[in-house]
């Protein structure tokens, strides 16, 4: 079965995850790292047209495969789309060995007592059936704390407990993402808390549920080991938050037990003028730099 080869690789295979998620919002910044300006398009459509593009060159690329990109966090309009004549999920699956995860989250609140909330998330139900069919393993969702405020980060943790629940409820694996701000004035005093708060939720799991952690690379090291190795835990994979890919790399070596689900630090240097060359070849050394801290520690 499907799942269970995708569980099989998700919780023990070495490699790491590539995080092409980026939605409305942060879209344009991420077209124009890539060398597209506002300019070159008009409208959404175009937009995520020129998105869909880049993600799929990024897909076809023949360093993109399961031997080291264990799986993709895809964009709703991206796991609707094709590759290479196939639905997405289907043709990351099927001829790459890259398990398929989808982005469920509307974007965040506006910040209160230190964090930020997810937006509710309307049709939540139908968009897990729809991705169910379309051969999706898990799902990503993100808030993010900025400060080390306990009940903040309890309000951010429960609400992704309870979210994860229902998505669990489809058969899905959820990957629950509150993000610690790297801008954080105390960074490490609102990791500590969030240590705390994952760990009670966790604890508190029934026996048939399994969820994944996405999280800021800590400032102490090996935080979030025991966490690495909890029974309810499929992966605990690390974002690299605003970091360069060098710096992100260097960091995440040090915490064993994590791997990397990286956006901006996975396609850093990669632009829309390089020749097919020119692109696979970098491409694939950010994903070996990237694989090598995910699975060689220090």
């Amino acid at each position: 079965m499907a799942n269970e080869k995708m569980m099989a690789q998700i919780s023990s295979k070495g490699g790491f995850i590539a995080a092409l998620d980026q939605s409305g919002g942060s879209t344009p910044g991420a077209l124009r790292l890539y060398g597209i300006p506002d300019s070159a398009y008009s409208g959404d459509a175009e937009m995520f047209k020129l998105m869909h593009e880049m993600r799929v060159r990024i897909m076809s690329a023949p360093a993109f495969t399961g031997d080291k990109v264990i799986g993709a966090i895809l964009f709703e309009r991206t796991m609707d789309g094709e590759a290479q004549g196939k639905p997405v999920p289907a043709f990351l699956w099927q001829d790459r060995s890259v398990i398929p995860f989808l982005k469920v989250d509307k974007g965040l609140e506006a910040e209160n007592d230190g964090v930020s909330l997810m937006k509710p998330i309307s049709g939540l139900d139908a968009l897990l059936e729809r991705a169910v069919k379309l051969g999706i393993f898990g799902t990503k969702m993100r808030s993010v704390i900025n400060l080390p405020s306990k009940s903040g980060i309890a309000a951010i943790v429960k609400q992704q407990f309870d979210v994860a629940e229902q998505i669990c409820a489809h058969g899905l694996v959820p990957i629950i993402e509150p993000e610690v701000s790297i801008k954080s004035p105390d960074k490490k005093g609102a990791e500590a808390i969030l240590l705390q708060e994952l760990a009670r939720h966790l604890d508190a799991l029934p026996s048939d549920r399994t969820v994944m952690l996405k999280l800021t690379i800590p400032t102490v090291a090996d935080l979030y080991e025991g966490l690495t190795r909890h029974p309810r835990v499929a992966r605990v994979v690390a974002l690299s938050g605003g970091y360069t890919r060098s710096d992100a790399c260097k960091l995440l070596a040090a915490n064993h037990g994590m791997i990397a689900s990286f956006s901006r630090a996975l396609t850093e240097g990669l632009t829309v003028s390089m020749t097919d060359a020119e692109f696979n070849a970098a491409l694939g050394q950010s994903i070996d730099e990237i694989y090598r801290a995910s699975t060689i520690k220090v």
